[in-house]
């Protein structure tokens, strides 16, 4: 016997402490499988970490990527109000058969009249309610931050229609107005800050080309819009004032005025689907069983 344990040259055999006797060649192979084991749980962790920090590269790398490639600035966050394609102030007024593809609301008024026949509203319909209120809320604050950018403006005036853009912070002192067709042409957001009336004439449009998209266009206007007779506007319209579409005019877009009426004559607005709308998909209703 081995006071303190140890290894029999004569039986091969390991003596334990208490006597115990454990064959060499089985704990070898104990030892042996159990190193294997532990070492596999480490390679297999450092291959977990490799993954995880060769994804987290990828995925930050992917974003810095998307980042860059979305030129001009941030855009323009509208909260609430980004699932309404008509918010109005006192009134939303509608005249022949319009059609609205998003929500429609009215605050601090109350008035919503659909005319006849009356406008179809593929959304919700909020006349004088607190989510209107919560949505013209949303509307006030996106205003204030599209006319609050600074950062590298271009200064634009008179008409622009026959031009071609590219995005960014596009800045009118006065009016501005668009006869023919502007172009905006490139991924990214485009702001323009309007210092007065914006003025879409008889027929007039504005193309989206390069990966140009609605929900990236917003036009801060310090009075008034309207959209004339069959024009065929693009993005989000922050008015002031009012906001008039003439006879079959078409807004890819929303319809936002933020202190007085929304009026609408045989028109088509839909809300563009993008970063500023969230969709809220409902689940059906629980089937009641009847005793």
């Amino acid at each position: 016997m081995f006071p303190g344990g140890g290894v029999s040259r004569e039986y091969g055999v390991f003596l334990s402490p208490s006597g115990r006797q454990i064959e060499t060649e089985l704990e070898r192979f104990n030892m042996k499988k159990q190193i294997e084991v532990n070492c596999g749980s480490r390679k297999l962790t450092k291959r977990v970490r490799a993954f995880l920090v060769g994804t987290a590269l990828a995925f930050c790398l992917t974003t810095a990527n998307h980042a860059a490639a979305q030129a001009g600035p941030a855009t323009v966050f509208l909260g609430s109000a980004g699932t309404y394609a008509v918010l109005g102030a006192s009134t939303v007024t509608s005249t022949g058969p319009t059609v609205v593809n998003g929500d429609l609301g009215v605050w601090p008024g109350t008035a919503y009249v659909a005319g006849t026949p009356a406008a179809t509203v593929n959304g919700s319909v909020h006349a004088g309610d607190v989510i209107a209120q919560h949505a013209q809320a949303s509307a006030a604050i996106a205003y204030k931050d599209a006319a609050g950018r600074s950062t590298a403006p271009i200064g634009v005036a008179g008409d622009l229609g026959g031009q071609t853009l590219a995005p960014g912070l596009y800045k009118s002192t006065s009016s501005l107005a668009i006869t023919g067709t502007l172009t905006l042409h490139g991924t990214g957001v485009y702001i323009f800050q309007v210092g007065s009336a914006l003025t879409v004439n008889t027929g007039s449009m504005v193309v989206l080309s390069g990966g140009a998209t609605a929900d990236n266009i917003f036009w801060q206007v310090g009075s008034s819009a309207t959209l004339g007779t069959t024009a065929d506007f693009k993005g989000t319209i922050m008015a002031l004032a009012s906001v008039t579409l003439a006879t079959g005019a078409r807004l890819d877009g929303r319809a936002l005025a933020l202190n007085a009426a929304v009026t609408l004559d045989s028109n088509n607005v839909t809300v563009p689907i993008g970063s500023n709308t969230v969709l809220v998909v409902l689940p059906p209703a629980p089937h009641r069983h009847q005793d």
